[in-house]
């Protein structure tokens, strides 16, 4: 399997909140993956410690989806500015491509891109989607219903579940779980980014859905 992971710039800030439930993003390297170069611009090779994310794993606790907690866009604010006169999704695509080139008001007018789910290169910026590597939708199915607004929006603008990929690999995914759905490529790295980022917010996992992550894992 090629396993190629989008190198992503990550969150080191914490916000000290109730119960725990704002949690920082992955670390660059973690327990779980570790980054070596590609010699591709943009792109890393995920070398998963299957041992590591089968123990992230083992410790979310296992809860059926929370379909009450309705999803609202409105309610997870994203895209707020992050600096240089870039929001977090033009932070995305200019930290995540080759050669990009960024013009007034960090519009991105060019550069490459190598979709992670699906491994296909893009040059125009327009055909990308940046995609929440656990999607709102799920996350707000996964323990968050306590969340503030200002841990939604933290989560929803956190630069380290952030991923610039083809809009049809995005639309194909939608708000599916591993249970549902797993990328054309590197599916030890994206389960493994998965669990990650659960363990780190304290989200929940549902049985079909770790029983999936587990099955990939199996084959790492």
């Amino acid at each position: 399997m090629n396993r190629t992971l989008t190198a992503l710039a990550l969150v080191t800030t914490v916000v000290a909140t109730p119960a725990g439930c704002d949690r920082p993003a992955p670390p660059a390297s973690s327990s779980a993956t570790s980054v070596g170069s590609t010699g591709t611009p943009g792109l890393a090779t995920a070398r998963v410690d299957v041992a590591a994310v089968r123990a992230e794993l083992a410790a979310l606790t296992v809860s059926a989806e929370d379909t009450g907690n309705h999803y609202r866009r409105a309610d997870w604010p994203h895209w707020d500015q992050v600096g240089g006169g870039c929001d977090a999704r033009e932070n995305a695509l200019r930290t995540q491509g080759a050669g990009v080139r960024v013009g007034a008001g960090c519009r991105i007018t060019g550069g490459t891109w190598i979709s992670p789910y699906d491994g296909v290169t893009v040059t125009t910026p327009g055909a990308l989607d940046i995609d929440h590597l656990v999607p709102l939708a799920e996350a707000a199915r996964s323990g968050t219903r306590a969340w503030s607004i200002a841990q939604r929006e933290r989560y929803a603008n956190d630069p380290g579940v952030l991923v610039a990929v083809t809009a049809k690999s995005n639309r194909s995914k939608g708000d599916q779980d591993p249970a549902r759905w797993l990328p054309a490529r590197d599916r030890c790295g994206y389960v493994a980014r998965w669990v990650a980022v659960k363990h780190r917010y304290g989200m929940t996992v549902d049985r079909a859905e770790r029983a999936a992550i587990t099955g990939v894992l199996n084959h790492c």
